[in-house]
């Protein structure tokens, strides 16, 4: 198997007795950070990212019911639906599906595939699940959270808000008083906002973080909405005399007078469950991705954005945020215009100088051009990117796959992303394997096609959806060693850790595989065809890998913030 030369010290460091005392993280969220810096703990970071709608459910009590899942894809719940159980096997059928399978939705869809079907399931995962599990994550390491969309949203993602300055109902402790609250408000006047009962819960669960020395991001999209987003009701209601109508790309209105629905807008990748919010220019971001100048075509829209960013930011709005989030990951973020980008910077570290703001900045144009970040990270728009080109690349080099590559190759590719970023913004990026979007590590690695190419099962292709054999776990054990030992900070999808196995989303997004519960052995496949019986448990050595790569990290301060000898 190829290894690097640098491979070999570390791998002696990995078992040798430790020379110095691992120390603590500082927690010190107030540093006045140059405007144009990414604030010095990213470097530092070990980032875990959680999905928590699929991370444990804490508090069954607050479970979702059909009325908190309506207007969620597939727009149709058939009358049996119900949580499914936590430990079931990922591709059996739910009860409900033979069911749904004789339905259709308002748009005319019907429903044949496991991909749609499965969208309408819910675990039941909660903020009180991810406190119950602190202590877990300080056992692993970890030193700062990624938290997927909390937005009231009636999907399992969260990225389809009805409101962005509150957290989802079933994720706090009383959704139905909860419901009565965001109903009373006036959504369009800060002034007259509470805090919901889940919303309390998520500051409680930050201060928790906080004292623990974990850093806190939320994940927002101003790209687009939900459907039942506030400000859209409201256009459906009034029409043209909305006040909110210009903060959408709005094709046609409803004619109340008729029974057919004519309202027709813009949505993210022409799906009206995502309508987009709306920039100076339109452009067909779904054909070709690239920065361009610009901003959101509505000031309130932008208003209204600011405000839910202050909110997160520092909560009792007293001055001192170490009461708020650290930051933000900011979803299609090369899908909006940079002039609204240099805005909410400005407002971001107006608050809280110390924030971090990484953009997903990822297709140009699928699926061979992934877009170049430099224009993002100039020091007025963001810290920091999700780093899919290193991925990319280590998978291409480490796993032969699609192809092949010399060393040589795999180094020139490090050096030519590197080449046109600061040092700085090259410390800070968030390097990761796996995230909601892409198959686990692990599947990702069992399976050698082309990056984010035919990774799910159809027809005939072959793709392999079982537990990934010991070959693929001893390259696994190489890229995660140049991950942690590489500039940037490492990230951890939520469950890679404990050895899940997955393809493309939605299969990425199974329930966590805690040890303390019995789960089903994987026998299903969702077309039908023939697959080894995989018993799914908890993998303490993979676990342990992860754990000690982490403790390396943190013991040698050069892994994070080494320099190179010479000029730079």
């Amino acid at each position: 198997m190829k290894q690097l030369n640098w491979c070999i010290p570390l791998l002696f460091s990995l078992i040798l007795p430790s020379c110095t005392q691992e120390k603590p993280v500082q927690h010190t969220p107030v540093i006045k950070t140059a405007f144009d810096a990414p604030p010095a703990w990213a470097k530092e970071a070990i980032w875990y990212q959680i999905f928590v709608e699929r991370f444990y459910n804490g508090d069954p009590s607050n479970d979702p019911t059909v009325i908190d899942i309506e207007n969620a894809y597939p727009f149709v719940t058939p009358a049996n639906w119900s949580i499914t159980p936590w430990t079931q096997d990922w591709y059996k059928p739910d009860p409900y599906f033979e069911t749904l399978k004789t339905l259709s939705n308002r748009f005319g869809d019907t429903f044949t595939e496991f991909d749609q079907m499965v969208q309408l399931r819910r675990y039941g995962g909660d903020l009180q699940g991810v406190l119950d599990k602190l202590d877990y994550l300080q056992e692993l390491g970890v030193t700062a959270i990624y938290f997927n969309p909390l937005n009231d949203a009636p999907s399992n993602h969260k990225y389809d808000p009805r409101y962005w300055h509150h957290i989802d109902r079933n994720f706090g402790p009383n959704p139905t008083a909860d419901r009565i609250l965001l109903a009373a408000e006036n959504p369009a006047d800060p002034a007259s906002w509470q805090f919901s009962s889940a919303d309390s819960l998520f500051l409680q669960l930050v201060q928790e973080l906080h004292q623990r020395n974990m850093r806190v991001i939320m994940d927002f999209s101003w790209n687009h909405t939900g459907m039942d987003f506030w400000a859209l009701q409201d256009i459906r209601k009034n029409g043209s005399q909305s006040p909110f109508v210009n903060w959408y790309w709005i094709d046609t209105f409803d004619d109340p007078n008729t029974a057919e629905d004519e309202f027709v807008y813009q949505g993210w990748f022409n799906l009206p469950s995502l309508p987009e919010v709306k920039e100076t220019a339109r452009h067909q971001n779904h054909k070709v991705v690239k920065a361009y100048e610009g901003n959101l075509a509505s000031e309130s829209a932008k208003e209204h954005i600011f405000a839910v960013t202050r909110r997160w930011l520092d909560p009792n709005n007293d001055g001192d945020p170490t009461d708020g989030v650290d930051g933000f990951r900011l979803d299609v973020a090369g899908e909006l215009p940079l002039g609204f980008w240099r805005e909410f910077r400005e407002v971001v570290r107006q608050v809280n100088p110390d924030a971090y703001l990484v953009g997903e900045i990822w297709w140009k144009e699928w699926p061979d051009d992934l877009l170049d970040p430099a224009p993002f990270l100039e020091g007025d728009v963001f810290d920091a990117v999700m780093n899919y080109r290193w991925y990319r690349a280590a998978r291409h080099y480490f796993n032969e796959s699609p192809n092949p590559i010399t060393v040589s190759e795999f180094v020139d590719s490090l050096n030519s992303f590197r080449q046109n970023l600061s040092l700085a913004h090259n410390y800070a990026l968030m390097n990761l394997t796996a995230s909601h979007d892409v198959p686990r590590v692990g599947t990702s690695l069992f399976n050698k096609n082309k990056y984010k190419v035919e990774t799910k099962p159809k027809g005939e292709n072959g793709y392999k959806i079982h537990q990934p054999d010991q070959a693929t776990y001893d390259i696994l054990r190489l890229l995660l060693i140049q991950q942690f030992t590489y500039i940037g900070a490492p990230h951890i999808w939520a469950g890679d850790e404990m050895g899940m196995w997955g393809a493309d989303d939605p299969s990425c997004r199974k329930p966590l595989i805690w040890p303390e519960f019995q789960f089903e052995t994987e026998v299903a496949h969702p077309l039908g065809q023939d697959r080894p019986a995989d018993q799914v448990a908890f993998k303490q050595e993979v676990f342990n890998m992860y754990q000690k790569l982490i403790q390396l990290r943190k013991r040698y301060a050069v892994l994070s913030s080494g320099t190179t000898i010479g000029k730079r």
